[in-house]
């Protein structure tokens, strides 16, 4: 299989391994950093402490749709006595950094990985949520791990290997449910590798395989510990108001945040200098071609990506398409794989996608070394962290937490929850 993305030069990629290598101390200077707060993020410490300490049976925490996977990291670190925002930002990239060995490692065989690992690490979603108490991270490496054990699988046909690969899935759904895109991955991917095995066998024992299908879906789909009633009770609600409404508000919404993971840039920082709902319109359209470029890269002949890896992308899309929230980190988990497939690209075919790839190429760049140093400016700025971090929703708790009041005269709401974790894990 030869590389389709543009050939780099020795000059050029020692280049790009120095900004990796500046760019991995970024994220690790993200550990002295206070801790990040997000909505999911209260979620998680609320469970944690019920399961530690205990709460109300009928609770928010104890009833909880959460998968417990991240939650059991935060009792681990807490148990350890080093629950805090340097540990967990800390966690975070030991996750990043070891996923990236993963891919690097199944595509390594198809030509320099170095502009993977790149495009990855100065992504702007995943600069900023590496320093979030949220299970993307820990997914990563899970789903990454899995799909490695399963390339080694499938060059050396050793079953230790497929055995690994089936129980980090398993860690994996347990860490997020979207997981369970990758269960099917791993099925099919079996079967394609052994499929003139499988023709013959199917073709004696048609019942008897058919039952077990049926006994292996319903396992999946009812276990309650995978929580997946949970999820698909989630969907009524938006379901109410009409399955059209449903598939345009998600198309729009996920269409949006492709276009912001692959212009590298949220688009509140854009739609701002644009007239009407142009921009709107615009990250929409694009989102569009960005997606029907990743499926047309994924399932092209050309780009000769791995069986797994296309139905894993293939389901795991399916799944965020429809799920009924806006989000740009939904796209975190399977980022490295997007990469992947999208460098599958000819890019040197021609000479104008030549140049326009490398003009894109130093844009994606610039932008990502601005993420970075806004993160890092913020993060050591503690007045300007509470006004800033997500969208000041929680300033009055940060400036509780570091100044011991509010800063404004005009406080009113303050969540006291929020506070108490911030005091005890900042």
């Amino acid at each position: 299989m030869q590389p389709s993305t543009y050939p780099v030069n020795n000059n050029v990629n020692n280049l790009f391994k120095l900004a990796i290598l500046a760019m991995g101390i970024v994220y690790i200077a993200g550990c002295f950093t206070p801790l990040h707060i997000h909505f999911d993020s209260i979620r998680y410490y609320n469970i944690k402490d019920c399961i530690q300490y205990g709460c109300p049976a009928h609770s928010f925490a104890a009833t909880d749709y959460l998968p417990y996977g991240y939650t059991a990291l935060l009792i681990t670190l807490s148990k350890l006595g080093i629950l805090g925002a340097f540990s967990i930002t800390l966690v975070n990239c030991l996750y990043v950094f070891a996923a990236l060995f993963f891919v690097k490692k199944i595509f390594e065989q198809y030509g320099n990985t170095t502009l993977i690992i790149l495009l990855v690490l100065f992504n702007w979603v995943l600069i900023k949520f590496v320093t979030h108490p949220l299970s993307e991270m820990q997914y990563i490496f899970f789903s990454c791990a899995s799909l490695y054990c399963f390339h080694l699988f499938t060059k050396q046909k050793h079953f230790l290997y497929l055995g690994l690969s089936f129980i980090l899935c398993i860690l994996t759904i347990l860490t997020r449910t979207v997981g369970i895109s990758l269960l099917p991955a791993l099925f099919l991917g079996v079967a394609w590798e052994y499929r003139d095995e499988l023709t013959r066998i199917i073709k004696k024992n048609k019942t008897a395989l058919i039952i077990l299908l049926l006994a292996g879906v319903g396992a999946v789909f009812f276990a309650r510990q995978l929580k997946i009633l949970d999820y698909t009770n989630l969907l009524k609600g938006p379901l109410e108001k009409g399955v059209g409404n449903f598939v345009g508000e998600n198309l729009r919404n996920h269409f949006t945040e492709l276009t912001e993971v692959f212009l590298n840039i949220p688009s509140n920082k854009v739609l701002t200098y644009l007239p009407g709902s142009a921009g709107t319109w615009l990250f929409i359209i694009l989102g569009v071609l960005f997606f029907a470029w990743l499926m047309y890269n994924t399932f092209s002949r050309r780009s000769q990506i791995p069986v797994y890896i296309r139905i894993y992308l293939l389901f795991y899309s399916i799944i965020i398409l429809n799920w009924p929230y806006y989000d740009p980190r939904f796209w975190v988990p399977v980022l490295p794989l997007i990469v992947v497939v999208i460098l599958r690209t000819p890019f040197n075919s021609r000479p104008l996608l030549k140049l326009f790839s490398r003009a894109y190429l130093a844009l994606y760049i610039a932008l990502g070394l601005f993420a970075a140093a806004y993160s890092l400016y913020v993060g050591f700025n503690k007045e300007r962290f509470a006004k800033s971090h997500a969208k000041g929703v929680y300033r009055n708790e940060y400036e509780i937490h570091f100044f011991g009041k509010p800063q404004t005269d005009t406080a009113t709401h303050i969540d006291n929850n929020v506070v108490e974790i911030l005091n005890k894990y900042d």
